[in-house]
């Protein structure tokens, strides 16, 4: 296994793990953080998929 593939991992554990976002503040644009805290995962998840897929094409 490539060590790039862990880096899939992250968005796994960052919302595994809900003491890290179960509370309401902080408020950004009128969401508490248990939602935007998810929210911003989708985006960054997608990244993090795209960089694997393309190093491991380039390998």
């Amino acid at each position: 296994m490539k060590i790039l593939n862990l880096l899939l991992l992250l968005p796994f554990l960052g919302l595994l793990w809900t003491p890290l976002y179960d509370r309401y503040d902080p408020v950004l644009l009128g969401f508490p953080f248990f939602y935007w805290y998810q929210f911003a995962w989708v985006p960054v998840t997608s990244v993090i998929i795209w960089i694997v897929w393309k190093k491991g094409r380039d390998a």
